[in-house]
């Protein structure tokens, strides 16, 4: 028997039980579909992590004071006085590998204008630090290096400060906001980012001189961190290690004792979430997949239950010449086909459903063809392998009595 003879007589087999081989082919289509839906977004995710945190640049280097212990309880790094703005000199000095850098002092303060406040996020920087993190400015300036060097009471703001201060369309550029009570002038307003792909939205920001923040608004003489650009994303790794090997010797830390500092690139950043992304897309791949083997199940069993009906049929087909192998051949092209529609109708049903997804959440599409190819693969060895038992059953009956089957 040939193979086209094979196929006619299977899909006469599927469609005199259209509801039966549905309901069989629903395992595979839910499990192919879910399976190219998680790996999909999953992939979207990650593109999308990638390409925010390139977008803050490939080559940022950034320095944090280290987690303190106390009586073997880690208490955090928040009264750490490690860092301060002698240190970004001499990493400047002594790392060919840093092209700028910018302390970093954070707090929050309500800002207020006329009858409008917002809880803002203060970053005190210098004139380096829009560069580093590739901010724009929209319209007005950047703080200075004499801003910096007098203390002066400016800021440049983000677009989410923009709205809820000023919800009437002023323009912001020389107003004067409060800061707590200190009174500040808007000098420039940020081009705005959005927000990343954790939710965080990178337009609540206001950027004063570090200076200010340190002496009018904490009272403080070291900084919370600093943030440097290497002169490329290739000498990131080597501009750690000056940066390690200057902090350790200003610090006087001994050889034996462990950095009061820490140092992380975005490089780091990037491959350590991908890491977990990864990780998470497999992980929920594999749960989807597990579907995949109740369906398998699922197609051994309607094809006993098949067996079983056309008992009287493969006698019938015996004692006109078929050959074990042929009835073999049939029942086994029945589960695979049945096994590949499945798999085409559930590839459709998880590309759409990634594809909404995504819109849905403003990601980018990710279309995994390999993962589309596999499923198509999976499909197939699915019925070969549910479908072999059932089939080599059939094939040997005896035809004597499966004439005489009631």
């Amino acid at each position: 028997m040939n193979v086209i003879n094979l196929i006619k007589i299977a899909w006469r087999a599927l469609l005199r039980n259209k509801t039966r081989a549905f309901l069989t082919m629903l395992g595979i289509i839910i499990g192919i579909g879910a399976v190219i839906a998680m790996v999909s977004l999953g992939q979207s995710s990650t593109m999308g992590i990638s390409d925010e945190i390139s977008s803050m640049g490939t080559n940022t280097v950034m320095v944090m004071r280290a987690s303190q212990t106390q009586g073997g309880v880690n208490i955090g790094s928040g009264n750490v006085q490690t860092l301060k703005e002698s240190d970004v000199n001499a990493i400047l000095k002594n790392s060919s590998h840093i092209k700028m850098a910018s302390p970093v002092v954070s707090t929050s303060l309500q800002a207020v204008y006329g009858a409008n406040n917002w809880p803002g996020s203060i970053s005190g920087v210098n004139e380096n630090y829009l560069e580093i993190g590739k901010y724009e400015i929209a319209s007005g300036s950047n703080i200075t290096a004499e801003d910096v060097r007098n203390s002066a009471k400016v800021c440049v703001i983000g677009k989410t400060v923009v709205d809820n201060l000023f919800k009437n369309g002023e323009n912001p550029l020389g107003k004067i906001i409060r800061l707590g009570k200190i009174p500040v002038k808007v000098i420039g307003v940020l081009e705005s980012k959005g927000q990343n792909q954790m939710g965080m939205d990178q337009d609540d920001v206001m950027i004063l001189p570090y200076t200010t923040v340190q002496k009018r608004m904490l009272a403080i003489t070291y900084i919370h961190m600093i943030s440097a650009s290497a002169i490329s994303e290739e000498a990131s790794e080597a501009a750690v290690t000056d940066i390690e090997s200057t902090l350790r010797r200003t610090h006087k830390i001994q050889a034996e004792d462990d950095d009061d500092f820490e140092v992380r690139t975005q490089k780091q950043m990037l491959d350590m979430l991908d890491s977990v992304t990864s990780m998470l897309t497999i992980l929920l791949a594999a749960i989807a997949a597990i579907s995949l083997v109740v369906a398998g199940i699922g197609i051994m069993n309607i094809m006993y239950v098949t067996v079983t009906e056309r008992t009287r049929e493969i006698g019938l087909r015996m004692a006109v010449g078929a050959q074990n192998k042929d009835i073999l051949r049939q029942f086994l092209f029945e589960s695979t086909i049945m096994s590949l529609i499945g798999g085409v109708i559930g590839i459709i049903f998880g590309v759409s459903l990634s594809y909404v997804a995504s819109m849905l959440l403003d990601w980018n599409f990710v279309l995994s063809i390999p993962t589309i190819g596999i499923s198509f693969v999976i499909c197939a060895a699915i019925g070969i392998f549910f479908g072999w038992y059932p089939a080599r059953k059939a094939s040997n009956l005896d035809p004597i009595n499966a004439l005489r089957y009631e």
